[in-house]
Formats: C-alpha cells, structure tokens, sequence
C-alpha cells in the first residue's frame, strides 16, 4: 500500500512539474512578448513605442534616441530596421479607405473622426526601400481578445492617429542620410533572418 502511494506521489509530483514546465513555455513564447523580444534585440534597447498587428505575427517598434524604426513578421523570424530618414510616411486606412496620412513633401492629411463602426483598420508604413516599400499593421479587424490589441474601432484609430503623429515628427525632424535598411534579429543571441 505504502509503495502504490508512493508511485501515485511521483505521478502527481511528475504532472505538476510537466504542467508548470508548459505554463512557462507557453507564457514565454506568446506572441506579444516574442515580437516585444525581437523588437528589443533588433533597436539594441526596449521600443519607445511599439505596435502589435492582430494576427499576432507581425509588429514594428520605434527608438526615439537612436533613431530607428524596426518591422518584424512571421512572429518575428523576419524582419528589417530603418533609420528614421528611410520613412517616406505612413497612412490610417479604415475599411479599404485611406482617412489619414503624413508623408514627405506633402501637406499631412489630418483624421476628422473616429470610425466607431468600422469593421477594419489598418496601419501602413512606408519606406524608401526598393524590397520593402510598405508594411501593414491591422489595428483591428481581425478577432482577439488579447489585452495589447484595441478592443473598439474608435481605440484602433486612436493608436493609429499616435502613431501618424510619430511618423509625422519624425519626418519633420530629418536626419543625416543612414545606411540602408539592415535585417532585425528575432531572438536575442541569434544570426539575423534571411529577408523573404
């Protein structure tokens, strides 16, 4: 009897270990603090802004002192950083229509209202770069019930607007002209990704 107990202690012992194991995986490895993981090994430091797509694969983070805006996709496997005089502009898309948008040269076209029954918003960014003119963000769309996304269409126009007022700063700003875009690392400690 006493021995049938003590395989049954293992067992139990065994089954919270493997649980507590698997806890630990699966909270490392969610896709919000994967993609905050890259954005910081890609810029050298933690994002001073960062943004999430809903599909959870995708995210881009800006650094404000050294002057970088890093994009990654593929939950991170992939991605590319640009210097802030690589940015041509950006635009707030709702429902497959362009409401706002900043972009060089060019008088910034302000948001007039907040979209409360949109069904879509999307965030592109664009690039002064042959392979990777553009890159979308979806605000909100896409179903999730994660705390990092917008829970309404009104919250995802809202963090688009901020995040056109940054690329709007930083195309005013300037800057000497930098390198090309260089491949983001996905993981700390790893060799960059091929760019797809």
């Amino acid at each position: 009897m006493e021995e049938a107990f003590r395989v049954i202690l293992w067992f139990a012992f065994a089954g919270l270990l493997l649980t507590l194991v698997a806890s630990v995986a699966l909270w490392w490895y969610e896709s919000t603090r994967r993609l905050t993981r890259g954005l910081t090994a890609a810029i050298g430091k933690a994002p001073d802004a960062i943004l999430f797509d809903t599909g959870t694969k995708k995210a881009a983070g800006l650094d404000f002192t050294h002057g970088d805006l890093a994009i990654l996709w593929n939950l991170g496997r992939h991605g590319l950083v640009f210097s802030f005089d690589e940015i041509e502009g950006a635009e707030l898309i709702v429902d497959e229509r362009v409401v706002a948008r900043t972009q060089k040269g060019e008088p910034r076209r302000v948001l007039e209202e907040t979209y409360p029954g949109a069904s879509r918003v999307v965030l592109r960014l664009i690039f002064n770069d042959l392979e990777t003119p553009e890159f979308e963000i979806t605000l909100f769309g896409d179903l999730t019930t994660h705390s990092a996304y917008p829970k309404t269409a009104s919250e995802a126009v809202q963090l688009g607007r901020k995040w056109l007022s940054h690329i709007d700063a930083v195309i005013k700003r300037g800057g000497p002209k930098a390198p090309p875009a260089r491949p983001a690392q996905s993981e700390p400690h790893m060799p960059p990704p091929a760019h797809d």
